[in-house]
C-alpha cells in the first residue's frame, strides 16, 4: 500500500491501485484521466479536496459506482484516515483491492451498507 497517494478525490482508493506505478494521484495534477473527470472538475470548482467533503449526496461521475460512492460516505462517517486504515489492514490480512482488470474484494457488493460494513472488518456479512 501506498499510503502516500491516499484516496482519490471521486474515493478511489489511489494507494491501493495497481496502476499507481504510473500515477502520482488526481491530486498531483498528472493523473492521465484529469481531464474527462467529472468529479475531479466539480471538487476542484468547489474548492474542496473530496467529494466526501461536499454537503450534497451526490451519485454522478465515479460516484454512480457503488466502490467509490461507499467510499466516499465511509471517509464522510468515520474520515479519511480510519478509510486508509481499515484499507492497509484488510490489504494484510489478505483482501485484494483489485485482481488483473478492477474486479477485488470490494467490487462484488450491491449494497452500500453491506460494502461500508466490509471496509470496516474485512470480513463478509
Amino acid at each position: 500500500m501506498k499510503r502516500e497517494l491516499g484516496i482519490a478525490r471521486c474515493g478511489l482508493a489511489c494507494c491501493l491501485c495497481s496502476e499507481n506505478t504510473n500515477c502520482a494521484g488526481c491530486n498531483s495534477g498528472e493523473c492521465p484521466d484529469k481531464d474527462w473527470c467529472e468529479n475531479r472538475k466539480c471538487s476542484l470548482e468547489k474548492g474542496i479536496g473530496h467529494c466526501y467533503a461536499c454537503d450534497e449526496d451526490c451519485r454522478k461521475g465515479l460516484l454512480t459506482k457503488i466502490k467509490p460512492y461507499a467510499f466516499n460516505l465511509f471517509a464522510k462517517r468515520y474520515g479519511e484516515k480510519q478509510l486508509l486504515d481499515c484499507l492497509e489492514a484488510n490489504e494484510k490480512a489478505g483482501v485484494i483491492y483489485h485482481r488483473e482488470g478492477i474486479n477485488g474484494d470490494y467490487d462484488d457488493f450491491e449494497d452500500v451498507e453491506k460494502l461500508i460494513e466490509f471496509i470496516r472488518t474485512g470480513r463478509r456479512t
